[in-house]
């Protein structure tokens, strides 16, 4: 009998070992087909386009040079302190940090080795030069609607205008096996598929060159969109889901709704917005994070006809189902307390200490200055962070011509996250504002935030 129940263990261990072996013999068919699919993908689902262009014509690098800051490659391959268009600059993401690569055409650490068909892919498919993926950092999915003009003229100024820098690329700090390049191959096939620009009969002409830049090279969506659980956007442009550019956080900003709706851009003008895209402020208004970068490098060199298309097509996007097309403001009760000294409400005193100084009893700041907080979208929006952010760190307005100077706002992170929330909630709860409170746990994840920004990588330029 002993021997019988030896014997059928010993069976049952053999079969187990053989369904083991054989599920695992399946797997690594089911990997090695994957993989050769994802290998395979950069001949068929984005075949080479060879053109000829004169990257030597005063036009098309003219016109590239515009659509490069209209694209703003600059604030992403230009790290604070490095040579223009030679990578370093470091992106968080849930995953570690990435670093964007040098765009300058040294043949040996940028691009310069690429041809047009090489950068046409690089640029609209997101395959690199050996036929790797590349990152969805890279903007492609949206940049795939560019015409093969736009991307001549691109191509022209990178090749005949940018100097080249002799700078290698850093790493990711993204572990194995999730910086394994090939899988990113499958997400291109679900996610950044092959599209053109639809027109939408019911807008002008006007409307429609700003929706094309919107979606197309300025991808705003990339930011403003929510993304799925595989970090792609949940929209690529504006549909029924109504999920386009309803806001975002990035890096922990909260790249706000741009809808028309009541804590997105109801109660901005179409002025305000061409204003603040071409100068980072309004009277209201003031860009911080990385949309003082995305004015700073790009949208301030947009022209107004661009800027104007922009936001008149901003403007005509719908609510999503439920939300209003107006921001009517609360009873203001606390600029008279402020003024009278009335602390009683949770937070005003410690409001008067560190903050009324330049934002005011009123909350209305110095116009183009110190930005208001009254009737700011930017503070009383879906999502606190940027406030958050911005409170605890610190920030600076984008440097332009249309201003006096860019301003700086010093960072509260001396303060313990009890009264840091404090003051906020009373912030987004005062002078007619009417939005959440911000709780003590709040400020704890946005202090590992801030902890965690990556160091830009800006080594000396290499010797040739």
């Amino acid at each position: 009998m002993i021997r019988i129940n030896e014997r059928a263990r010993a069976f049952a261990d053999s079969a187990a070992m053989r369904t083991s072996l054989k599920l695992l013999l399946a797997l690594a068919a089911a990997v090695g087909a994957a993989w050769g699919i994802a290998r395979s993908t950069p001949y068929w689902f984005a075949p080479r386009q060879p053109a000829v262009v004169d990257i030597h014509d005063p036009a098309l690098i003219a016109r590239g040079q515009y659509l490069s800051r209209a694209a703003d490659c600059a604030a992403c391959h230009t790290a604070p302190g490095g040579r223009p268009f030679a990578g370093g600059l470091g992106m968080q993401t849930p995953m570690g940090t990435l670093y964007s690569t040098n765009i300058t055409p040294d043949p040996a650490t940028g691009i310069g080795a690429y041809d047009y068909a090489d950068f046409e892919r690089a640029v609209r498919r997101g395959i690199r030069h050996d036929g790797q993926p590349l990152y969805p950092a890279m903007p492609y999915a949206s940049y795939v609607i560019a015409s093969d003009d736009e991307i001549r003229a691109l191509y022209a100024y990178f090749m005949g205008a940018v100097q080249p820098v002799r700078q290698h690329n850093a790493d990711s700090t993204i572990p194995w096996p999730a910086n394994m390049r090939w899988p990113l191959a499958w997400w291109q096939l679900l996610f950044a598929r092959p599209r053109s620009f639809v027109a939408d009969p019911s807008l002008d002409a006007g409307q429609q060159r700003g929706a094309e830049l919107v979606e197309g090279l300025a991808h705003c969506g990339a930011c403003h969109t929510p993304r799925g659980v595989a970090f792609q956007e949940t929209a690529m442009a504006d549909d029924e889901s109504r999920r386009f550019l309803s806001g975002s956080v990035l890096e922990g900003w909260y790249a706000k709704n741009l809808r028309n709706e009541a804590t997105g851009l109801a109660s901005w003008s179409q002025d305000e917005i061409v204003e603040f895209l071409r100068t980072g402020r309004t009277d209201r208004s003031a860009a911080f994070g990385g949309m003082a970068d995305v004015v700073e490098h790009s949208t301030q060199y947009l022209t107004d006809a661009d800027l104007l298309a922009m936001a008149r097509y901003l403007k005509q996007l719908p609510p999503r189902a439920g939300r209003s097309t107006q921001w009517i403001a609360g009873p203001d009760t606390t600029t008279t307390a402020l003024r009278d000294g009335d602390y009683r409400v949770e937070g005003s005193l410690a409001y008067a200490e560190h903050c009324q100084a330049c934002h005011r009893a009123d909350g209305r700041g110095m116009p183009r200055i110190y930005p208001a907080l009254a009737g700011n979208s930017i503070v009383f929006a879906d999502d606190p962070s940027s406030l958050v952010q911005v409170t605890l760190a610190g920030g600076r307005t984008p440097h332009t011509p249309h201003d006096r100077m860019a301003f700086s706002m010093p960072g509260f992170e001396h303060l313990p996250n009890a009264q840091l929330a404090q003051i906020l909630t009373f912030i987004r709860s005062s002078w007619g504002n009417q939005a959440s409170a911000v709780s003590e746990a709040d400020i704890a994840r946005m202090r590992r935030v801030v902890r965690d920004k990556p160091v830009h990588v800006v080594p000396q330029e290499v010797a040739p």
